[in-house]
């Protein structure tokens, strides 16, 4: 299935893992799991993003073959069941050719192909992938992370990994990228992320944003994990005006209403 990233899009968000942060253990039977594909289709969700191991801070490493037997099964479904581009949201390579195999057709990772063989599978299996910034490993990456320009220093890692994905022969038509809020990031380093955000467009690539539900907007409002509808809206929608092109997403229906509003105004603004 051919992606174009356009125009804006929602990615819908699949945990089938025990301990993610948000939504963790509460997909991991496929009944459950399909239904939740549907409704957020029904919602608006233009691509499904399954994760097999959690990157919360703190969170234990999973065995690729446990990811695998947790993933594979699940995209045979969902590409049996629906017509919609699947992500796979892993940074190794036996999951992401198991995965593409299974009938998924990106590579979300975290890790921007960093891991040993991933940079050659994402060669060799030649679909989209998006390289996200992560300072430190996700055990750790809260502990004390450091930046002398968070910008500037996040813009020159995704520098250097583009330029390592096309010295590996993939094509830039192929890549996205992702700030990557929370992952290694205080909350005043994620502020000014969102808040300069559209300096990455100077990449002329698609920018993926990942707020939702975030402790960033927990630590502003104040409020736990199922509290954070509203401040993951406001992100969204800030992100969306400064050039994000795709909001990975929990609350599909609620991200989809706001986006079409700022896309109203936002083509109203160009019009005039």
């Amino acid at each position: 299935m051919h992606l174009h990233f356009d125009r804006p899009m929602v990615m819908g968000i699949l945990n089938v893992t025990p301990d993610s942060f948000s939504d963790g253990g509460r997909f991991t039977v496929p009944d459950q799991a399909l239904q939740h594909v549907e409704q957020m289709l029904a919602e608006g969700a233009e691509i499904i993003d399954i994760g097999g191991e959690s990157t919360r801070p703190g969170a234990r490493p999973v065995e690729e073959s446990e990811e695998i037997e947790r993933v594979v099964p699940l995209i045979e479904a969902i590409r049996a069941r629906f017509d919609v581009p699947i992500s796979v949201d892993s940074s190794k390579p036996g999951v992401m050719h198991a995965a593409i195999a299974a009938g998924a057709d990106m590579l979300n990772d975290v890790r921007a192909l960093q891991d040993e063989g991933a940079l050659q599978a994402a060669a060799d299996l030649s679909v989209p992938v998006c390289l996200m910034h992560m300072q430190g490993e996700p055990r750790s990456m809260q502990v004390n992370p450091v930046y002398e320009d968070v910008v500037a220093d996040v813009m020159a890692f995704l520098s250097q990994r583009i330029e390592v994905c096309l010295n590996a022969g993939i094509d830039k038509e192929k890549l996205v990228i992702d700030p990557g809020f929370g992952f290694g990031k205080k909350l005043s380093h994620n502020l000014t992320l969102l808040r300069e955000l559209n300096r990455f467009k100077s990449f002329g690539l698609p920018i993926l944003v990942g707020i939702s539900r975030k402790s960033m907007i927990g630590t502003v409002l104040n409020k736990p994990v199922d509290q954070r509808l509203y401040g993951s809206i406001a992100a969204a929608a800030l992100a969306l005006w400064q050039g994000a092109a795709i909001l990975r997403v929990h609350d599909v229906a609620a991200t989809v209403d706001a986006l079409k509003m700022c896309q109203a105004v936002m083509r109203q603004t160009e019009k005039s």
